[in-house]
């Protein structure tokens, strides 16, 4: 360390095998945090939970890539059969219809689907989730994290591993695993699912690939390294 003109000029040395990401959005990136008129917060922030639902504005191939362009969970809660409506009793076109006119596939949880059994571990009742999923799908969060370091990830889903991985600001962070089948898209446990470390604090930029096989519902961020 050398003090020149009352100014402290400290060098630091990084060893060869430590690898330095510089945390930041990348640039050129034009998609923008989710807001409605009912959702108003913005970025999610971490330490905290990331609903999936509340992917990026920006649309189709910046926001989100999906393989149909249709919402096929609002699709079907359009529809009415012999046994009933997917849209069920007191639940509001905001939450049966969410984003309905882009191509990520979302629903909620239903009463006669995912609560009419025991589940180990029971999801929110009208969880938002993503669903109908397809390889080579993805969608992007713009996160506030308020403290940087290690956590665990922890989801509730449904069914069984979809290779998935998390991407910060356009790198591999962690390869995520669902531990376990459940044996049905509307069986739900909870499980720690993965680690990620994030070396800065400030907007960052998580992208969710992933892939067919489950129902995801949410990303809790839990700091492990305190």
């Amino acid at each position: 360390m050398r003090v020149l003109f009352g100014i402290c000029f400290c060098l630091v040395i990084i060893p060869a095998s430590t690898s330095v990401i510089f945390a930041q959005i990348p640039a050129g990136y034009k998609g923008k945090p989710f807001k409605d008129q009912y959702y108003q917060l913005g970025a999610q922030t971490i330490p905290g939970r990331v609903q999936l639902a509340y992917y990026d504005l920006g649309g189709e191939g910046i926001a989100y890539h999906d393989s149909t362009p249709e919402n096929e969970g609002a699709k079907l809660n359009h529809e009415v059969h012999d046994y009933g409506s997917h849209k069920r009793p007191g639940i509001t076109d905001y939450t049966a219809f969410f984003r309905e006119n882009e191509g990520v596939d979302i629903s909620y949880t239903k009463d006669w689907a995912d609560f009419n059994h025991p589940n180990k571990v029971d999801p929110a009742v009208n969880q938002l989730y993503i669903g109908w999923e397809a390889d080579g799908e993805w969608t992007n969060y713009t996160v506030d994290v308020k403290a940087p370091g290690k956590y665990k990830i922890i989801t509730v889903y449904g069914y069984k591993d979809n290779r998935s991985s998390l991407w910060l600001n356009g790198q591999l962070a962690v390869q995520l695993k669902l531990p376990e089948d459940t044996g049905n898209w509307h069986y739900w446990t909870q499980a720690t699912i993965g680690e990620i470390y994030f070396p800065t604090a400030g907007l960052q930029l998580l992208t969710l690939k992933y892939n067919a096989g489950a129902n995801l519902a949410f990303l809790d961020f839990v700091r492990i390294d305190k």
